[in-house]
């Protein structure tokens, strides 16, 4: 079946689950059935430009299981979008649902576009049209989207008015992510950049670091902004920031409100004065306490690996190191890893709360929602660290074993249907 997914991430998402399956000694029916996505959905998308041409693009949907319940999963729109990688993402999804304990399968979608040169009636109309493609395959628990990269809380108020057109009332369930309000969430936008920082938090603590910790943040957008300000906020020491235009390093540290200031006025990092400028793989080699990868997929290589100058690495972004870079940063065995399916778990965990908000219509104040979100966080932390420690396995093995070996559980309960 990989035939499908030519793709470099999809290819490193299976070899991830290989590894932990064959750490858990699943039985080769078990590792198949668990493994493959249970449904892949590929539409066109006919969008009428603001000249008055009609555009096709190509949308996807991957929900790969359904057996702890409906499917939940970001919906990016980006150029690099295809099969393969929204597959990826899909599964990486499952195995971070079953671990922090969430009633969910996983799932992806995205569609291949260039948010930035789309003006904004353009962009309405592909995500209206999107979600109108993807109505006979989502509903509030069947398939929940949210935002990912290229999307936001506006798109998720556009696809949610589509599917409650759709359905004649409003159903505020059907995606997470959304604007407060309209049935959104208190602290969701901040939530997966917030538990980022909790969680290296607990990694520094653990280690024994020295208080105001040094740390790079790679990816200034939602979630690296979020875990910055959250780091500075419990006492670290921004040294270091980039964005798709490159980064800036000062290990004396950045002044996080000049940063803010100018990446407000100008979209991008470019052009910052407040520290010397280099490449993105540039600064994921300058010394720090903790590295935070917020961008995108397979950033941290091998040779990066190998030069890696900082004692912790919590992975922000969906499958940032390699699968080769994993096992050098085991071998080296001087980084304590936090793995992105439990790193970067705080936006799905909040995308629940937002979700059973919308099925009770009772609605939390945000004290309570990071309350309920650090617990979760923290009792999946130890749970990892723990299993590490008795299996003598790496913590990414640890995470994936504990989500994998849920799901085979789970199926094997259920039984196949005939």
């Amino acid at each position: 079946m990989d035939y499908l997914f030519q793709n470099p991430t999809f290819t490193m998402a299976c070899q991830q689950f290989d590894a932990a399956a064959e750490i858990l000694e699943l039985s080769v029916s078990d590792a198949e059935r668990v493994k493959w996505p249970k449904r892949l959905v590929t539409v066109t998308v006919p969008v009428t430009m603001k000249d008055g041409s009609v555009r096709v693009f190509t949308g996807h949907r991957v929900q790969h299981n359904i057996t702890l319940g409906p499917t939940k999963g970001g919906l990016r729109f980006s150029n690099t979008v295809d099969l393969g990688e929204v597959a990826a993402l899909a599964m990486w999804m499952s195995w971070k649902c079953a671990l922090v304990g969430l009633p969910y399968g996983g799932a992806k979608g995205g569609v291949e576009c260039d948010p930035p040169t789309l003006a904004p009636c353009e962009l309405e109309g592909l995500a209206r049209r999107f979600m109108a493609e993807m109505i006979p395959y989502v509903g509030p628990n069947i398939d929940v989207m949210a935002p990912d990269m290229g999307t936001n809380e506006q798109v998720m108020a556009w696809m949610m008015d589509v599917y409650s057109h759709h359905a004649g009332y409003s159903v505020p369930s059907i995606v997470t992510g959304k604007p407060v309000v309209i049935g959104g969430s208190l602290g969701r936008s901040q939530s997966t950049g917030k538990g980022v920082a909790f969680l290296c938090n607990r990694a520094l603590d653990k280690i024994g670091a020295e208080q105001n910790p040094r740390v790079i943040v790679q990816g200034y957008g939602n979630v690296g902004s979020n875990a910055a300000w959250s780091m500075a906020r419990f006492g670290a020491k921004i040294v270091g920031v980039s964005d798709h235009t490159g980064g800036y390093y000062n290990p004396e540290g950045l002044n996080i409100l000049e940063l803010d200031a100018h990446v407000n006025e100008h979209q991008t990092l470019a052009g910052f004065g407040g520290g010397e400028a280099m490449s993105n793989e540039e600064l994921l080699i300058q010394e720090c306490d903790a590295l935070i990868p917020a961008a995108a997929e397979r950033v941290i290589t091998a040779d990066i690996a190998r030069n890696l100058k900082c004692r912790v690495l919590a992975e922000g972004a969906n499958g940032p190191t390699t699968f080769e870079a994993d096992a050098i940063i085991e071998e080296r065995g001087d980084i304590f890893l936090v793995p992105d399916i439990l790193c970067n778990s705080g936006g799905v965990i909040v995308s629940y709360f937002e979700w059973i908000q919308g099925e009770q219509q009772l609605f939390w104040q945000e004290a309570e929602v990071f309350d309920k979100l650090y617990r979760i966080l923290a009792k999946s932390f130890d749970q990892v660290v723990k299993y590490s420690q008795s299996r003598q396995i790496s913590h990414r093995m640890a995470a994936m074993c504990l989500g994998v070996k849920k799901v085979t559980e789970a199926k094997e309960i259920r039984g196949l249907f005939p």
